[in-house]
């Protein structure tokens, strides 16, 4: 497919994040001649430079500390004197975003990718080819192929009574390299990455109070297990004021003073901080590509509008990703990049939206696919219910982590499984069994019939999975 022009190309990847790289080399694998445009110098984009990977480096080494200082003892290890080196935990996380990027471009050479960096915006149209401009630092080179991937991803979203400042007033991006422990840091919004950033820095000795417009946290995920994920990080010291707005913040001395209102006393009141972290979500980066030159519409959240093939008003270009519908998560990212490259190639994939998982990585986790009890319940299907503690677990008990259940959601006709919600210890790694299950139309029945090792985490789920016909064995 190679055509032997140096700026002509059989493929142009816009983005080098998780739906980028991994589009890049898919399509070099097809025996597509690609190009992969990121503005920063290091690939990966906001998941591993300054998103998932950093903040998972610093959850681990956050609940390493917080085990040794409160949990140890109870293993008989007795560790006295637990200091923190603050310096030592960042360039710890540094260096595995350093080696995983670093990994990236070592991919993109083995695959004979390009890797072009810079800003890459849409020029126009000539015949099958499209036309590319990537700029940095002045310099312009002019690229075209018959076909181009968007995959920009996001950005995060800013208040505009609470202006960033990058210092007091921050971002996940800042709050991922602090130099000191905040003494109060105020989290506004009780999403996934105000959790987990909260998480970080109270296990570290911060005091933590998280601010949620919503009369619940994560908003949008089953809210029986997320209640349960809220008692326990009540039990570590974070504070919520939920049901409650913020309405801006005034310097005062040192510290910033928090002003927001409880909306259901309809109370206003004030919380002092040295460090407000403003986590309200994410839009898209849909600004600035060149779209409305070519006619590529957006809707009001920015969302670029796309077929069933990702292709958009344009034939030839196509948007993945966080760029277009659907839960902003890395993994749903990269399915759609590499999708889409195989429809270029004439491949027939399929992505299974039902079967996309969801994470929290705070300590319990909170892991979850497919849909919650309230979206069965306003869809107005009938289900069956299963639950299971991980407090009846042996392999809990024996680790000592024993907070938590195990949902099994499924279709009370067919018993076909719906939805599977966790909060508990590697709820995350858990969550794969029933990722797999539901990807191949699994019953609960299937994984009740499962035989699963004994003594493990993962006999949950077959206890949760026999209590959907309320047959579980230890409860």
């Amino acid at each position: 497919m190679s055509n032997s022009t140096p700026d002509t190309f059989d493929l142009i990847v816009i983005g080098g994040g998780p739906a980028g790289y991994v589009a890049a080399i898919r399509g070099a694998q097809l025996g597509f001649k690609t190009a992969c445009i990121e503005k920063r110098k290091t690939l990966g984009g906001t998941c591993l430079n300054v998103g998932c990977i950093p903040s998972k480096a610093l959850l681990d080494s956050s609940e390493h500390y917080h085990y040794a200082k409160s949990k140890l003892s109870k293993h008989g290890v007795m560790v006295a004197d637990v200091k923190l080196d603050l310096g030592a935990m960042m360039k710890r996380k540094d260096s595995v975003v350093r080696q995983l990027t670093t990994g990236i471009a070592g991919l993109f050479k083995k695959n004979k990718v390009e890797h072009l960096i810079g800003h890459g915006t849409l020029m126009g149209v000539e015949g099958d080819l499209k036309k590319v401009s990537v700029t940095q630092e002045g310099q312009t080179r002019v690229l075209s192929a018959p076909r181009i991937l968007l995959a920009t991803g996001s950005e995060v979203t800013s208040l505009p009574f609470l202006p960033y400042d990058g210092k007091t007033v921050i971002s996940s991006t800042e709050a991922l390299e602090l130099t000191e422990v905040p003494k109060h840091l105020v989290v506004i919004g009780g999403g996934v990455i105000g959790l987990e950033m909260g998480s970080v820095w109270s296990r570290l000795g911060a005091k933590v109070t998280v601010i949620e417009f919503q009369d619940r946290i994560l908003p949008g995920m089953d809210k029986a297990v997320t209640n349960e994920l809220h008692k326990s990080l009540m039990k570590q010291g974070i504070e919520f004021k939920l049901s409650s707005k913020c309405l801006g913040a005034k310097k005062q001395g040192d510290w910033m003073m928090v002003e927001a209102e409880d909306m259901k006393a309809g109370a206003k009141f004030t919380l002092e901080a040295d460090k407000i972290l403003v986590s309200t979500g994410r839009k898209p980066y849909s600004e600035n590509l060149g779209l409305e030159g070519l006619g590529i519409e957006r809707d009001k959240m920015g969302r670029v509008q796309v077929d069933a093939h990702f292709q958009t008003q344009v034939p030839g270009i196509y948007a993945v990703g966080d760029l277009i519908v659907g839960p902003m998560l890395a993994h749903k990212a990269e399915e759609e990049g590499v999708a889409a490259v195989e429809i270029m190639a004439g491949q027939h994939p399929h992505i299974n939206y039902d079967a996309i998982p969801n994470v929290v990585y705070t300590w319990p986790e909170l892991a979850s696919v497919g849909a919650t009890e309230e979206e069965l319940q306003a869809k107005g299907i009938q289900y069956k219910a299963g639950a299971f503690p991980f407090m009846a677990n042996g392999r809990a008990k024996a680790m000592d982590e024993t907070e938590g259940t195990v949902k099994v959601l499924a279709d009370a006709r067919t018993d076909k499984i719906l939805g599977v919600h966790i909060c508990g210890p590697h709820a995350g790694t858990m969550i794969a069994e029933a990722v797999a299950a539901m990807e191949f139309g699994a019953s609960a029945e299937d994984i009740a019939r499962t035989s699963h090792a004994h003594p493990t985490l993962m006999e949950t789920l077959k206890e949760a999975a026999l209590a959907v016909d309320k047959r579980q064995i230890h409860l």
